[in-house]
């Protein structure tokens, strides 16, 4: 598994599946989850409906993932998983060896890891992913770093050419680009 990073927005990614950071709910929301419901058109709300609810308002608990068909985005797949509540932990940015409330960061290694299982399921040899649980979600990108960098060396036998991770905001791209510099096992960057 090959790691790049860019800044960009996610619906515009050339991949063959899309992660979406989705609310519980599956039916689009604010930041990723927003953006990518739009870009994707009707057709991604509707085919989110299908899932059954696994109690009020809830079709996805966190770690799992769901798997729709991409419609309007040039990628085939999107990949919904529900990441952690990071928000009331106090955290801040994650660093290469700093620890972490160890609750929240095993569920976003959780998902991620599931994520690229699904992917691999599917066919799907490259891969794009936003930094999920940042942002509302109280996360940050370097946590996110974290987490990717230990699901990837936990998950790299799974048949998977290209991760790619899409940050939207120059600060983004620049924390997580700050702490693959200075992370000493990081996935190499071709």
């Amino acid at each position: 598994m090959r790691l790049h990073y860019y800044r960009g927005n996610i619906v515009h990614a050339q991949v063959d599946a899309i992660v979406n950071a989705a609310n519980p709910r599956m039916l689009g929301g604010g930041g990723v989850d927003g953006a990518i419901h739009r870009a994707a058109g009707p057709g991604l709300r509707a085919a989110c409906r299908e899932f059954p609810e696994l109690e009020q308002g809830v079709r996805i608990r966190v770690g799992q993932v769901r798997t729709t068909e991409g419609f309007d985005l040039d990628a085939d797949f999107v990949i919904h998983t529900a990441g952690p509540i990071f928000a009331g932990y106090g955290l801040r940015s994650l660093r290469p060896g700093e620890r972490v409330e160890p609750r929240p960061l095993n569920e976003l290694k959780h998902c991620i890891v599931n994520c690229l299982k699904e992917a691999a399921r599917i066919g799907a040899n490259r891969v794009a992913f936003p930094a999920i649980s940042a942002g509302v979600y109280g996360g940050s990108v370097s946590t996110f770093a974290h987490a990717l960098h230990e699901a990837m060396k936990q998950e790299a036998r799974l048949p998977i050419e290209e991760v790619q991770v899409v940050l939207f905001q120059d600060n983004e791209f620049q924390e997580f680009s700050d702490w693959q510099e200075t992370a000493d096992d990081a996935p190499p960057i071709p």
